[in-house]
């Protein structure tokens, strides 16, 4: 097999971690679209405010992560 064979066989396997997270994506952004009827397009929000946004997201996954250690 050659070179050009063993990337055109890459491309065509499929990878099962890529694919769920992909799919986990697609339903996020689903269920914020109905929640507040934007998408992440949206150009209303200041890059402050984003930043605020992501800060805060930050500071719940690491509240999930210390709830996760304490369980250990």
């Amino acid at each position: 097999m050659n070179t050009r064979e063993k990337m055109a066989e890459m491309q065509e396997q499929e990878d099962s971690i890529v694919k769920s997270v992909v799919q986990s994506y697609k339903k996020r952004s689903d269920v914020g679209v109905k929640k507040y009827n934007k998408t992440m397009d949206r150009d209303d929000l200041s890059t402050l405010e984003w930043l605020q946004h992501l800060q805060e997201e930050l500071m719940d996954a690491t509240l999930y992560i210390e709830k996760l250690k304490q369980k250990l």
